[in-house]
């Protein structure tokens, strides 16, 4: 079985401090296997393209949805 790669979005309290001091509300971290592999992204087109990168380097492909 293959590696999973996820977009996990954070909210209120679970966004990073540093960005909750910017007034940033939500952003998105990128998941493999449920671990944190990359990112606090503030957007999430950013999060998508990491999560792209990942699962080529993983040998995934590229999926949709």
């Amino acid at each position: 079985m293959g590696s999973r790669v996820d977009i996990a979005a954070l909210v209120g309290s679970a966004v990073p401090a540093h960005l909750r001091r910017e007034g940033v509300l939500m952003c998105w971290r990128v998941l493999v296997d449920g671990e944190a592999a990359q990112g606090t992204f503030t957007n999430r087109a950013d999060a998508e393209a990491c999560q792209r990168g990942w699962q080529v380097r993983l040998g995934q492909g590229l999926t949709l949805g």
